[in-house]
Protein backbone atom coordinates (compact mmCIF):
# COMPACT_ATOMS: atom_id res chain seq x y z
CA UNK A 1 0.00 0.00 0.00
CA UNK A 2 1.70 3.16 -1.12
CA UNK A 3 1.49 6.40 1.14
CA UNK A 4 0.20 9.98 -0.53
CA UNK A 5 2.83 12.45 0.71
CA UNK A 6 0.54 14.82 -0.99
CA UNK A 7 -2.10 15.08 2.58
CA UNK A 8 0.88 14.46 4.87
CA UNK A 9 0.77 17.26 7.96
CA UNK A 10 4.58 18.13 6.73
CA UNK A 11 3.29 19.23 3.23
CA UNK A 12 0.79 20.88 4.39
CA UNK A 13 2.97 22.78 6.87
CA UNK A 14 4.85 24.37 3.87
CA UNK A 15 3.97 28.38 4.14
CA UNK A 16 4.72 31.17 1.45
CA UNK A 17 7.41 32.44 3.46
CA UNK A 18 9.16 28.85 2.77
CA UNK A 19 8.58 28.65 -0.50
CA UNK A 20 10.02 32.30 -1.00
CA UNK A 21 13.16 31.28 0.71
CA UNK A 22 14.10 28.64 -1.36
CA UNK A 23 13.49 30.42 -4.44
CA UNK A 24 16.20 33.49 -2.76
CA UNK A 25 18.34 30.10 -2.63
CA UNK A 26 18.05 29.81 -6.76
CA UNK A 27 18.82 33.17 -7.33
CA UNK A 28 21.79 33.16 -5.05
CA UNK A 29 23.14 29.83 -7.02
CA UNK A 30 22.54 31.91 -10.58
CA UNK A 31 24.18 35.32 -8.90
CA UNK A 32 27.49 33.57 -8.32
CA UNK A 33 27.19 31.21 -11.71
CA UNK A 34 26.58 34.74 -13.45
CA UNK A 35 29.89 36.35 -10.98
CA UNK A 36 32.07 33.71 -11.97
CA UNK A 37 31.35 34.20 -15.55
CA UNK A 38 31.92 37.91 -15.28
CA UNK A 39 34.82 37.25 -13.92
CA UNK A 40 36.30 34.78 -16.71
CA UNK A 41 35.09 37.42 -19.14
CA UNK A 42 37.09 40.47 -16.75
CA UNK A 43 40.25 37.88 -17.33
CA UNK A 44 39.50 38.12 -21.09
CA UNK A 45 39.51 41.50 -21.53
CA UNK A 46 42.58 42.17 -19.24
CA UNK A 47 44.89 40.00 -21.65
CA UNK A 48 43.45 41.23 -24.81
CA UNK A 49 44.44 44.45 -23.12
CA UNK A 50 47.63 43.56 -22.23
CA UNK A 51 48.67 41.75 -25.49
CA UNK A 52 47.43 45.31 -27.30
CA UNK A 53 49.71 47.32 -25.32
CA UNK A 54 52.78 44.69 -25.62
CA UNK A 55 51.89 44.76 -29.57
CA UNK A 56 51.84 48.60 -29.55
CA UNK A 57 54.95 48.99 -27.87
CA UNK A 58 56.45 46.52 -30.33
CA UNK A 59 55.19 49.36 -32.86
CA UNK A 60 57.13 51.98 -31.02
CA UNK A 61 60.15 50.33 -30.86
CA UNK A 62 60.22 48.68 -34.20
CA UNK A 63 59.37 51.86 -36.10
CA UNK A 64 56.19 50.04 -37.53
CA UNK A 65 53.82 46.69 -36.38
CA UNK A 66 54.76 43.52 -36.89
CA UNK A 67 54.67 41.58 -40.42
CA UNK A 68 52.20 39.22 -39.39
CA UNK A 69 49.48 42.30 -38.48
CA UNK A 70 50.36 43.31 -41.84
CA UNK A 71 50.35 40.30 -43.05
CA UNK A 72 46.37 39.85 -41.58
CA UNK A 73 45.52 42.81 -42.62
CA UNK A 74 46.14 42.48 -45.97
CA UNK A 75 44.47 38.97 -46.05
CA UNK A 76 41.56 40.55 -44.36
CA UNK A 77 41.34 43.63 -46.49
CA UNK A 78 42.87 44.87 -49.46
CA UNK A 79 44.54 48.08 -47.84
CA UNK A 80 48.49 48.36 -46.64
CA UNK A 81 49.96 50.03 -43.85
CA UNK A 82 51.81 51.84 -46.53
CA UNK A 83 47.74 53.65 -47.72
CA UNK A 84 47.08 54.25 -44.29
CA UNK A 85 50.09 55.40 -42.51
CA UNK A 86 52.50 56.36 -45.58
CA UNK A 87 56.46 54.35 -46.19
CA UNK A 88 57.81 53.37 -43.02
CA UNK A 89 61.10 54.93 -41.96
CA UNK A 90 64.18 53.96 -43.95
CA UNK A 91 66.06 51.03 -42.31
CA UNK A 92 69.75 52.67 -40.79
CA UNK A 93 72.76 51.59 -43.04
CA UNK A 94 76.00 52.03 -42.16
CA UNK A 95 78.03 54.44 -43.85
CA UNK A 96 79.24 53.48 -46.80
CA UNK A 97 76.49 51.08 -47.16
CA UNK A 98 78.11 50.21 -50.76
CA UNK A 99 82.00 48.80 -51.36
CA UNK A 100 82.89 47.81 -54.87
CA UNK A 101 86.17 45.53 -54.72
CA UNK A 102 87.50 45.09 -58.36
CA UNK A 103 89.97 43.12 -57.73
CA UNK A 104 93.30 42.87 -59.43
CA UNK A 105 94.24 38.90 -60.67
CA UNK A 106 96.97 37.06 -59.00
CA UNK A 107 96.97 40.28 -55.96
CA UNK A 108 95.79 38.25 -53.01
CA UNK A 109 91.79 38.00 -54.40
CA UNK A 110 91.35 35.04 -53.51
CA UNK A 111 92.36 34.89 -50.10
CA UNK A 112 90.00 38.47 -49.15
CA UNK A 113 86.84 36.20 -50.80
CA UNK A 114 87.63 33.39 -48.75
CA UNK A 115 87.49 35.93 -45.65
CA UNK A 116 84.64 37.73 -46.90
CA UNK A 117 82.49 34.48 -46.97
CA UNK A 118 83.19 33.81 -43.27
CA UNK A 119 82.43 38.02 -42.58
CA UNK A 120 79.41 38.04 -44.73
CA UNK A 121 77.56 35.60 -42.69
CA UNK A 122 78.87 36.99 -39.16
CA UNK A 123 78.04 40.07 -39.75
CA UNK A 124 75.14 39.96 -42.41
CA UNK A 125 76.07 41.98 -44.97
CA UNK A 126 75.34 41.14 -48.63
CA UNK A 127 78.28 39.52 -50.40
CA UNK A 128 78.54 39.64 -54.24
CA UNK A 129 81.38 37.53 -55.44
CA UNK A 130 81.30 36.99 -59.73
CA UNK A 131 82.97 34.07 -61.14
CA UNK A 132 83.56 36.33 -64.34
CA UNK A 133 87.20 36.47 -64.13
CA UNK A 134 88.19 37.01 -68.41
CA UNK A 135 86.01 40.15 -69.11
CA UNK A 136 87.39 43.37 -67.64
CA UNK A 137 86.53 45.12 -70.08
CA UNK A 138 82.99 46.25 -70.80
CA UNK A 139 81.22 47.91 -73.67
CA UNK A 140 79.33 50.96 -72.79
CA UNK A 141 75.88 49.09 -72.48
CA UNK A 142 77.53 46.27 -70.69
CA UNK A 143 78.95 49.05 -68.50
CA UNK A 144 75.41 50.30 -67.70
CA UNK A 145 74.16 47.34 -66.78
CA UNK A 146 76.36 45.81 -64.41
CA UNK A 147 76.51 49.55 -62.67
CA UNK A 148 72.66 48.97 -62.67
CA UNK A 149 73.03 45.37 -61.36
CA UNK A 150 75.25 46.38 -58.50
CA UNK A 151 73.15 49.26 -57.50
CA UNK A 152 70.22 46.78 -56.75
CA UNK A 153 71.77 44.65 -54.31
CA UNK A 154 70.71 44.95 -50.69
CA UNK A 155 72.83 47.16 -49.17
CA UNK A 156 74.91 46.89 -46.92
CA UNK A 157 76.53 45.39 -50.03
CA UNK A 158 79.95 44.32 -51.32
CA UNK A 159 80.61 43.53 -54.34
CA UNK A 160 84.00 41.74 -56.27
CA UNK A 161 84.71 41.22 -59.47
CA UNK A 162 87.81 40.99 -62.07
CA UNK A 163 87.13 43.84 -63.72
CA UNK A 164 88.39 47.27 -64.54
CA UNK A 165 87.47 50.95 -63.09
CA UNK A 166 83.71 51.71 -63.16
CA UNK A 167 82.86 55.30 -63.26
CA UNK A 168 79.26 55.60 -61.61
CA UNK A 169 78.45 59.29 -62.01
CA UNK A 170 79.34 59.58 -65.52
CA UNK A 171 76.36 57.72 -65.75
CA UNK A 172 74.29 59.42 -63.12
CA UNK A 173 74.64 56.55 -60.76
CA UNK A 174 75.47 56.72 -57.06
CA UNK A 175 79.23 56.03 -56.51
CA UNK A 176 80.33 53.37 -54.31
CA UNK A 177 83.23 52.76 -52.23
CA UNK A 178 86.14 51.20 -53.96
CA UNK A 179 88.56 48.59 -52.71
CA UNK A 180 91.65 46.59 -53.72
CA UNK A 181 94.87 45.24 -52.96
CA UNK A 182 98.21 44.84 -55.90
CA UNK A 183 101.47 43.62 -55.31
CA UNK A 184 105.29 44.05 -56.64
CA UNK A 185 104.40 43.43 -60.33
CA UNK A 186 107.09 41.25 -61.09
CA UNK A 187 106.03 38.56 -58.62
CA UNK A 188 102.09 38.95 -59.90
CA UNK A 189 103.49 38.41 -63.33
CA UNK A 190 105.51 35.17 -62.23
CA UNK A 191 102.53 34.23 -60.03
CA UNK A 192 100.42 34.32 -62.81
CA UNK A 193 102.67 32.63 -65.62
CA UNK A 194 103.25 29.56 -63.16
CA UNK A 195 99.36 29.60 -61.96
CA UNK A 196 97.50 29.50 -65.77
CA UNK A 197 100.13 26.08 -66.28
CA UNK A 198 100.50 24.12 -63.10
CA UNK A 199 97.04 25.77 -60.95
CA UNK A 200 97.36 25.63 -57.30
CA UNK A 201 97.65 23.66 -54.47
CA UNK A 202 93.81 22.52 -54.37
CA UNK A 203 94.32 20.46 -57.27
CA UNK A 204 97.15 19.47 -59.73
CA UNK A 205 94.45 19.06 -62.45
CA UNK A 206 92.99 22.47 -62.01
CA UNK A 207 95.05 24.36 -64.16
CA UNK A 208 93.92 22.04 -67.23
CA UNK A 209 90.63 22.95 -66.68
CA UNK A 210 91.42 27.19 -66.74
CA UNK A 211 93.63 26.45 -69.72
CA UNK A 212 92.06 23.73 -71.59
CA UNK A 213 93.69 24.91 -74.88
CA UNK A 214 97.39 25.47 -74.21
CA UNK A 215 99.76 22.93 -75.59
CA UNK A 216 102.63 21.12 -73.87
CA UNK A 217 105.13 23.78 -75.85
CA UNK A 218 103.68 26.94 -74.14
CA UNK A 219 102.78 24.36 -70.90
CA UNK A 220 106.77 23.43 -70.50
CA UNK A 221 108.02 26.54 -71.86
CA UNK A 222 110.99 28.00 -69.78
CA UNK A 223 110.47 31.36 -68.14
CA UNK A 224 113.66 32.80 -69.09
CA UNK A 225 113.11 31.99 -73.13
CA UNK A 226 109.67 33.47 -72.53
CA UNK A 227 110.98 36.72 -71.34
CA UNK A 228 114.31 36.97 -73.05
CA UNK A 229 112.93 36.06 -76.49
CA UNK A 230 109.76 38.28 -76.32
CA UNK A 231 106.95 35.97 -76.24
CA UNK A 232 103.59 37.99 -76.45
CA UNK A 233 103.37 36.55 -72.61
CA UNK A 234 106.39 38.40 -71.37
CA UNK A 235 106.23 41.40 -73.20
CA UNK A 236 104.14 44.32 -73.52
CA UNK A 237 101.22 45.34 -73.56
CA UNK A 238 100.60 41.46 -71.86
CA UNK A 239 102.93 42.94 -68.94
CA UNK A 240 100.87 46.36 -68.29
CA UNK A 241 98.20 44.84 -66.18
CA UNK A 242 98.00 46.21 -62.41
CA UNK A 243 97.44 50.51 -63.80
CA UNK A 244 94.09 49.75 -66.35
CA UNK A 245 92.32 47.88 -63.34
CA UNK A 246 92.62 51.71 -61.79
CA UNK A 247 92.50 53.90 -64.82
CA UNK A 248 88.96 52.27 -66.05
CA UNK A 249 87.59 51.42 -69.24
CA UNK A 250 88.37 53.88 -71.69
CA UNK A 251 90.78 52.02 -74.85
CA UNK A 252 93.81 54.49 -74.09
CA UNK A 253 94.21 53.21 -70.39
CA UNK A 254 95.03 49.76 -71.56
CA UNK A 255 97.76 51.51 -73.84
CA UNK A 256 101.55 51.45 -71.85
CA UNK A 257 101.81 55.30 -71.04
CA UNK A 258 101.75 58.09 -68.43
CA UNK A 259 98.17 58.70 -69.66
CA UNK A 260 96.73 56.11 -68.09
CA UNK A 261 99.35 55.95 -65.46
CA UNK A 262 98.14 59.78 -64.49
CA UNK A 263 94.95 58.29 -64.89
CA UNK A 264 94.74 55.39 -62.33
CA UNK A 265 96.76 58.18 -59.60
CA UNK A 266 93.70 60.16 -60.11
CA UNK A 267 91.12 57.47 -59.51
CA UNK A 268 92.59 55.82 -56.31
CA UNK A 269 92.58 59.52 -54.73
CA UNK A 270 89.25 60.43 -55.79
CA UNK A 271 87.57 57.13 -55.46
CA UNK A 272 88.99 54.66 -53.71
CA UNK A 273 88.78 54.34 -49.36
CA UNK A 274 91.78 51.95 -49.76
CA UNK A 275 94.53 50.38 -51.67
CA UNK A 276 96.23 48.06 -49.91
CA UNK A 277 99.35 46.14 -50.94
CA UNK A 278 99.59 42.14 -50.69
CA UNK A 279 103.15 41.84 -49.51
CA UNK A 280 101.93 44.11 -45.89
CA UNK A 281 98.10 41.80 -46.05
CA UNK A 282 98.00 42.33 -42.12
CA UNK A 283 98.27 46.05 -42.46
CA UNK A 284 95.80 45.93 -45.18
CA UNK A 285 93.19 43.51 -42.84
CA UNK A 286 93.95 46.02 -40.17
CA UNK A 287 92.87 48.97 -41.95
CA UNK A 288 90.22 47.48 -43.59
CA UNK A 289 88.88 46.53 -40.07
CA UNK A 290 89.02 50.71 -39.18
CA UNK A 291 87.96 52.37 -41.91
CA UNK A 292 84.92 49.54 -42.54
CA UNK A 293 84.24 47.95 -39.54
CA UNK A 294 80.57 46.84 -40.29
CA UNK A 295 82.03 44.83 -43.15
CA UNK A 296 85.60 43.90 -41.58
CA UNK A 297 85.68 43.76 -38.22
CA UNK A 298 87.43 40.54 -36.80
CA UNK A 299 89.28 40.01 -40.15
CA UNK A 300 92.76 39.81 -38.43
CA UNK A 301 91.52 37.47 -36.24
CA UNK A 302 89.73 35.16 -38.64
CA UNK A 303 92.87 35.60 -41.22
CA UNK A 304 95.24 34.11 -38.05
CA UNK A 305 92.95 31.15 -36.87
CA UNK A 306 93.89 27.53 -37.62
CA UNK A 307 90.97 27.10 -39.47
CA UNK A 308 91.63 29.94 -41.89
CA UNK A 309 95.08 28.86 -42.34
CA UNK A 310 94.07 25.40 -43.55
CA UNK A 311 91.18 27.02 -46.54
CA UNK A 312 94.05 29.35 -47.09
CA UNK A 313 97.57 27.37 -47.86
CA UNK A 314 95.72 25.51 -50.28
CA UNK A 315 95.39 28.80 -52.80
CA UNK A 316 99.74 28.79 -53.55
CA UNK A 317 100.54 28.62 -57.22
CA UNK A 318 102.78 25.70 -57.19
CA UNK A 319 105.80 24.62 -59.21
CA UNK A 320 106.88 28.36 -59.37
CA UNK A 321 110.67 29.45 -59.21
CA UNK A 322 112.69 32.07 -59.80
CA UNK A 323 114.06 33.77 -63.48
CA UNK A 324 117.82 34.30 -63.63
CA UNK A 325 118.94 37.81 -62.70
CA UNK A 326 118.72 39.00 -66.28
CA UNK A 327 115.55 38.09 -67.07
CA UNK A 328 114.47 39.81 -63.45
CA UNK A 329 116.19 43.09 -65.01
CA UNK A 330 114.34 42.71 -68.56
CA UNK A 331 111.28 42.65 -67.00
CA UNK A 332 111.40 44.94 -64.79
CA UNK A 333 112.68 47.57 -67.65
CA UNK A 334 109.81 46.36 -69.51
CA UNK A 335 107.62 47.02 -66.26
CA UNK A 336 108.40 51.04 -65.98
CA UNK A 337 104.71 52.26 -65.32
CA UNK A 338 103.88 49.67 -63.31
CA UNK A 339 106.55 49.71 -60.76
CA UNK A 340 105.96 53.33 -60.96
CA UNK A 341 102.42 52.89 -59.72
CA UNK A 342 103.20 50.53 -57.31
CA UNK A 343 105.22 52.67 -55.60
CA UNK A 344 102.57 55.32 -55.47
CA UNK A 345 100.30 53.19 -53.65
CA UNK A 346 102.70 51.40 -51.74
CA UNK A 347 103.41 55.44 -50.25
CA UNK A 348 99.95 56.06 -50.37
CA UNK A 349 99.28 53.28 -48.07
CA UNK A 350 101.84 54.10 -45.69
CA UNK A 351 100.78 57.90 -45.18
CA UNK A 352 97.32 56.30 -44.39
CA UNK A 353 98.48 54.33 -41.63
CA UNK A 354 100.62 57.30 -40.49
CA UNK A 355 97.54 59.47 -40.32
CA UNK A 356 95.57 56.27 -38.39
CA UNK A 357 98.20 55.83 -36.51
CA UNK A 358 98.66 52.21 -36.99
CA UNK A 359 101.25 50.54 -35.76
CA UNK A 360 102.40 48.11 -38.24
CA UNK A 361 102.56 44.13 -37.77
CA UNK A 362 103.64 43.36 -41.04
CA UNK A 363 107.54 43.21 -42.30
CA UNK A 364 108.65 44.60 -45.62
CA UNK A 365 109.70 41.90 -47.73
CA UNK A 366 113.07 41.70 -49.13
CA UNK A 367 113.46 43.46 -52.53
CA UNK A 368 116.67 42.68 -55.11
CA UNK A 369 118.51 45.94 -55.25
CA UNK A 370 118.58 45.94 -58.97
CA UNK A 371 114.58 46.52 -57.99
CA UNK A 372 115.90 49.88 -56.58
CA UNK A 373 118.49 51.42 -59.01
CA UNK A 374 118.01 50.28 -62.39
CA UNK A 375 116.83 52.90 -64.67
CA UNK A 376 113.83 51.15 -66.46
CA UNK A 377 113.25 51.59 -70.46
CA UNK A 378 110.15 50.24 -71.54
CA UNK A 379 110.13 48.64 -74.92
CA UNK A 380 107.60 49.30 -77.69
CA UNK A 381 104.14 48.17 -77.27
CA UNK A 382 103.27 44.86 -79.69
CA UNK A 383 100.07 43.96 -80.89
CA UNK A 384 97.38 43.23 -78.07
CA UNK A 385 96.30 39.90 -77.66
CA UNK A 386 93.28 39.08 -75.29
CA UNK A 387 94.69 39.04 -71.51
CA UNK A 388 93.73 35.67 -70.24
CA UNK A 389 92.78 36.72 -66.22
CA UNK A 390 92.64 34.31 -63.62
CA UNK A 391 92.26 34.93 -60.34
CA UNK A 392 95.03 33.20 -56.72
CA UNK A 393 95.86 33.46 -54.10
CA UNK A 394 99.72 33.47 -52.85
CA UNK A 395 99.94 35.92 -50.06
CA UNK A 396 103.67 34.83 -49.16
CA UNK A 397 106.42 37.34 -48.92
CA UNK A 398 108.53 38.12 -52.19
CA UNK A 399 109.49 35.23 -53.62
CA UNK A 400 111.93 36.68 -56.20
CA UNK A 401 115.86 36.72 -55.04
CA UNK A 402 119.04 37.78 -56.80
Amino acid sequence: MMKNYSNSPRRKSLTPNHTRDRNNKKGSLLSVVLFRTSLRGYGFCMTALLLFCLGSLFYQLNGGPPKILLDIRQYLGQSTFLDDHGPQPPRVLPFPSQVVYNRVGKCGSRTVVLLLRILAERHQFTLVSSDIHNKTRLTKHEQVDLMRNISSIPQPFLFTRHVHFLNFTRFRIEQPVYINIIRDPINRFLSNYFFRRFGDWRGEQNHLIRTPGMKDEERYLDINVCILENYPECSNPRLFYIIPYFCGQHPQCREPGEWALERAKRNVLENYLLVGVLEELEDVLLLLERLLPHFFTDVLSIYKSPEYKKMGNMTGTVRKHTPTLEALQVLYQRMKYEYDFYAFIRDEFHLLKRKIGLRSVSRPPHRPKFLLNSPPKTQEPLDEEEEEEDEEEDTHSWLVQP
